[in-house]
């Protein structure tokens, strides 16, 4: 079922613009289209559209408790400019409060498994929540990203969270992006100035330098395929 409705809105939205294909979204899936953002450059071009478009389509973010304040800065520059709510989510307390005490503040820095697991705490458990009893779910993934988002779709179902995802801006470059963001003068985190392209949490984010891999500077220190399991998906 969840490949034929993929293929349907695949063929139905292949004309259409970006704003046009959010609309008939909101239309088609009445209050259950969401989108997450960590206010990084992909994220605030698809909020600009959201707030343009006039429809219902939730905004929510992640709070991990680990994140830079220049993030927060962004956050509420966004909501002074565009005045539409976005519902924050948390890790559950007691799970954090378990890590730090059985493995302390940095466990992430000591091997893979352990960086999984903050990761799972902080993002993919409150994600799940934010995405339940939703249809449609839109992320600001891009295919130059990383080798691992080269073979994504436009609409995609999720095994993992069991919603369908809407990757708009795909095929969209840095330099797209980057124009966008520009011409319409939509609020940007202050780290990318700094050369942070891609920004987590703080103690897991690092500027990158010329030449290097978009998402080199998240978990540097590890040769992962630098996912945090939030679209490490399970697809149909």
């Amino acid at each position: 079922m969840s490949a034929s409705i993929v293929q349907e809105l695949l063929e139905k939205t292949a004309a259409f613009s970006l704003d046009e294909t959010l609309v008939f979204l909101a239309k088609e899936f009445p209050g259950k289209v969401i989108f997450s953002t960590s206010f990084g450059q992909e994220d605030q071009v698809i909020t600009d559209f959201i707030a343009k478009s006039n429809t219902d389509i939730k905004v929510f973010t992640l709070d991990t408790g680990r994140l830079f304040q220049e993030t927060y800065d962004v956050f509420h520059k966004t909501l002074k400019k565009y005045k539409r709510p976005i519902e924050v989510f948390f890790p559950e307390a007691a799970s954090v409060e378990n890590l730090l005490q059985t493995k302390g503040p940095n466990s992430f820095y000591d091997s893979v498994e352990n960086r999984k697991e903050c990761c799972f705490i902080r993002k993919v458990v409150p994600l799940r929540k934010a995405l339940a009893g939703n249809s449609v779910w839109i992320t600001g993934l891009r295919a130059e990203q990383s080798e691992n988002r080269q073979d994504l779709s436009l609409f995609e179902y999720d095994g993992n969270f069991e919603i369908i995802k809407f990757n708009p801006l795909l095929k969209w470059t840095l330099e797209e992006v980057e124009t966008y963001l520009s011409e319409n003068n939509v609020p940007q985190n202050a780290l990318h100035k700094q050369g942070f392209v891609s920004i987590g949490c703080a103690p897991c984010t690092r500027a990158i330098f010329p030449g290097e891999d978009i998402r080199a500077g998240r978990w540097w220190w590890e040769s992962s395929h630098k996912e945090c399991g939030l679209h490490s998906a399970k697809k149909e």
